[in-house]
């Protein structure tokens, strides 16, 4: 049977990770907030391989599962049909749109492991989380290639982590291992592996913010080897948690 991967969130990584997938032979099940018939579109340009569905759907039919929602609606996420499931959780803290979390601000909780205690019986690896759908979609490279990047995950579950490590290798990245999700923040927004590595060179000051979505869908991209992950992610010490996300408004 062809594995199915679940995406629970349709939006730019969702839709990416489900081209990466039916373009490596999987099936996807896509889901959003709105419902299945606004997927029709996405859906009919992915092909045979891709189907609409709740997100209860979704985490049913998924062999792993992807979150890819906004944190603050992480206590949507269908608990119970999730069980027993691997969750890859591509959550980040934008207190701007989040609001503030007590948990989070404190650094007593990462988002994974408050995305975690709220899926209790499933298995939540972190990954997909520090990179932009631009670089998701143009920097996969299938296995042995020499200009093949890598991403972080983290989880509890040295098996779970295992299979996202191979989802990663079908879509195209290297996996490397940070730790639990009690370090999933070394990959978080503010780290140096967060979203920035994998450009080629920074924006230009002062660009509005046409120009600047220009640059960045225009930007080739830069190659990030496994070994750079590692050394990155053991170097930051930990600050504040949340991000920043330009152009939307405070809440």
């Amino acid at each position: 049977m062809t594995p199915t991967l679940g995406l629970i969130g349709a939006g730019m990584i969702g839709s990416t990770l489900a081209r990466l997938a039916v373009a490596a032979g999987l099936d996807v099940v896509l889901s959003n907030s709105r419902g299945p018939e606004t997927l029709a579109d996405l859906v009919a340009d992915l092909g045979d391989h891709a189907r609409a569905g709740t997100p209860a759907d979704a985490a049913r039919a998924g062999d792993l599962v992807v979150a890819t929602i906004p944190l603050n609606a992480y206590r949507r996420l269908p608990a119970a049909e999730l069980a027993g499931k691997i969750v890859i959780d591509t959550l980040n803290y934008y207190p701007q749109r989040d609001d503030r979390m007590p948990e989070l601000d404190s650094n007593e909780l990462t988002s994974s492991q408050l995305v975690q205690r709220h899926l209790a019986g499933s298995r939540v690896v972190k990954a997909f989380n520090n990179i932009t759908y631009l670089s998701l979609g143009k920097l996969a490279r299938p296995a042995g290639d020499p200009d093949r990047s890598a991403l972080p995950i983290a989880g509890d579950d040295i098996a779970a982590k295992a299979e996202v490590s191979a989802l990663l290798d079908t879509l195209g990245y290297d996996a490397v291992d940070i730790g639990t999700l009690a370090d999933s923040w070394r990959s978080e927004p503010n780290t140096p592996v967060y979203v920035q590595i994998y450009f080629a060179g920074e924006a230009p000051k002062g660009l509005d913010r046409e120009e600047a979505y220009r640059w960045h869908v225009t930007n080739p991209g830069a190659i990030v080897s496994a070994d750079q992950i590692r050394k990155l992610t053991e170097s930051p010490v930990r600050g504040t948690a949340g991000g920043y996300l330009p152009g939307l408004d405070a809440t």
